[in-house]
């Protein structure tokens, strides 16, 4: 139990004050082990009582004292039912009160005040207590005077410091009690997100991405090839990794090639294999990835780059789970779930015959288009924070970006997208690692120069919190608001500018409450080609 955060409770801050001004003593804290805390750190604040403070500067009297509140600890731990504040004579015959802590039904120690008389000390009862610290303090002088000055507390006295312990422990109790259902709800969300919005390394909660990672959940447990779309920089290769970690397949081989890498000859030699002998270099059998790849999967990377010449190789291997190595005259059989990934439209390739219309229909079993960076703004916040965090180094003092640094990257379309946006971040982090929050003149010149020419980015007012979100999706609103004005609330052509769907930025509209009316002599018709579709 960790009691320096609770003495740092305001209400236990309070309880500490009035019971200074009212009885001149401290409020002691015992862990389960009936330890007074500031006792055991050397921590001893003189208290009121002359008799209490020389007992507990000898040696032997500091042991008594700890002794004393042992004893009322032993009350408490002995018996659950005592839940309400107790009060017990110390060695030296004052009182000490105390009131128990429980955290979820289980004692966890105390809280108490010690050093007062119930009563006026008589002749006799002084005599004692003088005698008592000669005999543990024998230099101690001026006892007479301590005897006088003997705090006293009468039962209507102890009553209300009782209750005032008791509200303490019940106020430390329902802290506890909260800090524990934070921390379940914090796990329950933490565990939802992974579940839902994580695959691997993926991170977004946008529509887009959510139609993604629905599709992947249908996909990962199926054999079926799957085909890939996305531009360059949107994560086509963690999109593979996370059909085959999250498979049958997971503990077999994950084999990735990129189609473009190696010329023809270089590139069915990586694919295949080859054998002693086949070409100049070839000095021993070399396994092709397809065999490493056995039982596991293969991710082809850019397949609509690889020639004609090949594409028919690869379509065998599809079809029949077989191949022959370079050179090779006897085949090999593999089982091997193919994934392939393209930034370029293979419709469109098939059309103009450089992609055989077989092969494409052979890998285009389950297609997964991954949306650009622009396509899903809503992500850039949690992904701006991601590769902060990910990207963050000792010593470096940045916590997060100013609102002119969240505008500039709000506005600028990504071309690059997740992985332009990573190096961004790391660069940042770089260059204003002495900064506690990165400005927006850090940012890439080149992107600044494309949000606006001449680097001025647009910023709208952000308010006093300048959190990412809402920084974010206030200047998305006012772009939205300024397009619909500009284009006269033509969706289709606006949606083209933004480089989201027309279907997304209906559903923009209506979220920022933006008046889909036309402006005064204007109109909401669409382009005729959009229209009809």
């Amino acid at each position: 139990m960790d009691f320096e955060k609770h003495q740092n409770l305001h209400t236990i801050i309070m309880l500490k004050d009035v019971i200074r001004k009212w009885w001149r003593s401290e409020l002691g804290f015992a862990d389960k082990q009936g330890t007074v805390l500031e006792w055991q750190k050397g921590d001893i604040v003189p208290p009121p009582n002359d008799f209490c403070r020389l007992s507990l500067f000898s040696k032997e009297g500091f042991r008594r004292c700890n002794q004393s509140v042992r004893v009322l600890h032993e009350k408490f731990k002995g018996s659950k039912k005592l839940r309400r504040a107790q009060f017990h004579d110390c060695h030296l015959g004052f009182a000490i009160v105390g009131a128990p802590l429980y955290i979820s039904g289980e004692y966890e120690g105390m809280i108490f005040v010690e050093g007062f008389a119930r009563q006026a000390l008589n002749e006799r009862d002084a005599e004692v207590a003088k005698a008592k610290i000669r005999e543990l303090n024998p230099g101690a002088t001026d006892l007479d005077r301590a005897a006088e000055r003997v705090p006293t507390m009468v039962l209507s006295e102890i009553d209300k410091l009782s209750d005032l312990l008791e509200f303490g422990v019940n106020e430390i109790a329902n802290y506890e009690a909260e800090m524990t259902r934070r921390d379940e709800t914090i796990q329950t969300l933490s565990s939802e997100l992974s579940d839902r919005y994580k695959f691997e390394n993926i991170i977004g909660k946008s529509a887009p991405m959510l139609e993604v990672f629905r599709l992947l959940e249908k996909v990962c447990n199926s054999d079926s090839t799957v085909l890939i779309n996305g531009e360059s920089g949107t994560g086509k290769e963690l999109v593979a990794r996370a059909i085959h970690y999250n498979g049958p397949r997971k503990d077999k081989p994950f084999v990735v090639q990129n189609c473009s890498a190696f010329n023809d000859n270089l590139l069915e030699s990586a694919l295949f294999g080859h054998t002693k002998g086949s070409f100049t270099g070839a000095l021993r059998d070399k396994k092709g990835l397809f065999e490493v790849a056995d039982g596991g999967t293969f991710f082809l990377d850019e397949v609509g780059d690889m020639s004609p010449a090949l594409q028919v190789k690869l379509l065998r291997v599809l079809q029949e789970g077989a191949f022959f190595p370079v050179g090779g005259t006897q085949g090999k059989e593999v089982d091997v779930r193919v994934i392939a990934a393209t930034h370029k439209d293979l419709t469109d390739l098939v059309k103009k015959g450089e992609f055989r219309e077989d092969l494409f229909y052979r890998i285009n079993v389950i297609r997964i288009q991954v949306p650009s960076l622009r396509e899903r703004r809503d992500d850039l916040p949690i992904l701006i924070d991601h590769f902060l965090k990910k990207h963050h180094r000792e010593g470096q003092r940045a916590r997060g970006l100013a609102p002119d640094a969240v505008a500039v990257m709000a506005a600028y379309a990504w071309p690059g997208n997740i992985r332009e946006l990573e190096n961004e971040i790391e660069r940042l982090l770089v260059l204003g690692s002495d900064l506690d929050v990165i400005p927006g003149d850090l940012i890439s010149s080149r992107i600044r120069d494309t949000v606006t020419p001449g680097g001025a980015a647009f910023l709208p007012s952000l308010g006093a919190n300048g959190k990412l979100n809402a920084a974010v999706e206030q200047l998305e609103r006012e772009m939205i608001h300024q397009g619909l004005v500009r284009t006269h609330n033509n969706k289709s052509r606006l949606s083209r500018e933004l480089g989201i769907s027309r279907s997304n930025l209906i559903l923009k509209i209506a979220k920022y409450g933006l008046d889909p009316r036309p402006p005064e002599g204007g109109d909401d018709t669409e382009e005729p080609e959009e229209a009809s579709a």
